[in-house]
């Protein structure tokens, strides 16, 4: 139990967008608020989640919440960096990321940014293409880093050893 808390606490969170919407009734305008947070544990694991309320922090923390809940695993290569490049879709937002050397940081704008830093990749170009909706850019690097392989995994797949030349 100790080692749960022990681990939530060093989990990073970040608000990548929030968004006011108002609902018309009798007496005028009511004001909701939907946070789109991100969480992650800087080592490889990383969670997305939209949490909606009344006010601005209890969207915010709801967001966490679910963000934690929902983590996912991120293969990280040497350097601190994403084995291969890839590609994410969700609606008609695109992420394309590339990795990078050493050094390089973290080029990549908004909600982008905001994944990879929480997931702990320190060097990668990363680029939105298509629409630039928050939560489905969120979504769609998400998806690219669910895609994401390492050699260990497609030799095993393949039934080789992982320094094992094909030819």
């Amino acid at each position: 139990m100790f080692d749960v808390e022990e681990q939530e606490q060093e989990l990073k969170d970040k608000v990548v967008y929030i968004n006011r919407v108002a609902k018309v009734v009798k007496g005028g305008r009511r004001f909701s608020f939907s946070a789109l947070v991100v969480a992650g544990d800087g080592q490889g694991r990383a969670g997305m989640a939209m949490g909606k309320a009344h006010e601005v922090p209890e969207a915010i923390r709801k967001g966490v919440e679910k963000a934690k809940k929902n983590m996912v695993e991120v293969p990280i290569s040497e350097g601190a960096t994403i084995p291969h490049e890839v590609l994410g879709k969700c609606g008609a937002a695109k992420v394309l990321l590339k990795p990078a050397s050493p050094g390089t940081g973290v080029i990549a704008g908004g909600a982008v940014r905001a994944v990879m830093e929480v997931a702990g990749i320190n060097n990668v170009l990363g680029k939105a293409l298509g629409s630039n909706n928050p939560n489905n850019v969120a979504k769609a690097t998400f998806d690219a880093l669910a895609n994401l392989t390492t050699k260990e995994k497609v030799a095993k797949i393949r039934g080789r050893h992982p320094d094992e030349r094909e030819g």
